[in-house]
């Protein structure tokens, strides 16, 4: 599979020829301002939450590319209200087959607003089932031992997990969450963008590999194997 990270928590991933975005937020991401979002193509947008920071451009995108996106009931209803018209309600603990793959919903312990202020529903992590590998998308989470279901549900290839601390998981606790889902492949999101979630990045591949692990932090653009 085909991993393009957009920085912050957006990334793409390619799966039998479809295009999987994540957590589009690229327009008001500083760091991002070299990528033309009017360019990505996507076939779904999964979304972990309601935050801005998470959903900023998947209203234009989807409508743009006539995508399918995924998220909890209260988000569709809001994309709905924005003219997003194809949607596809979920909540934590459930799971459906799409034409790429299964996916489960699992549990993030985090908030979910969206950006008018109204309920944005269960924050949420992906675990994505496909013929071409396993993946695990933790959103905006805190560690948690639900994260120890994972590896009874799947083998993993690699996981996504947010790592910035301050409103996630740290590098100790992605390590931990690496742990639980019995994963050695980690790809880290939501850290740097702003003063909040700043991190000494050499620092956490150190502590990574010293784990046993390898931590993959992308630069904003690139796209890597995995």
């Amino acid at each position: 599979m085909k991993l393009t990270y957009y920085g912050h928590s957006c990334f793409q991933v390619e799966v039998k020829g479809k295009k999987i975005l994540f957590d589009p937020f690229i327009t008001y991401n500083e760091l991002a301002k070299d990528i033309e979002v009017g360019k990505i193509e996507a076939d779904y947008i999964f979304l972990s939450h309601g935050h801005a920071d998470h959903i900023a451009d998947a209203v234009s995108i989807a409508q743009r590319t006539g995508c399918t996106v995924v998220a909890a009931w209260e988000i569709h209803e809001w994309l709905n209200k924005q003219g997003v018209v194809k949607t596809h309600p979920m909540n934590t603990g459930g799971k459906w087959a799409f034409d790429f793959g299964v996916v489960k919903c699992v549990v993030a312990q985090h908030s979910s607003s969206l950006p008018d202020g109204s309920y944005g529903g269960n924050p949420m992590g992906f675990l994505f089932i496909t013929d071409e590998g396993n993946f695990y998308f933790s959103g905006d989470t805190a560690l948690t031992l639900d994260m120890q279901l994972i590896p009874s549900w799947a083998k993993l290839d690699f996981s996504v997990l947010s790592l910035g601390d301050n409103f996630t998981m740290d590098v100790a606790d992605a390590i931990r969450c690496a742990d639980f889902v019995q994963c050695k492949r980690v790809v880290g999101v939501h850290y740097n963008t702003f003063g909040f979630i700043k991190i000494d990045t050499e620092a956490a591949i150190q502590a990574f590999t010293a784990a046993g692990k390898e931590l993959i932090l992308p630069a904003i653009g690139a796209s890597t194997d995995l």
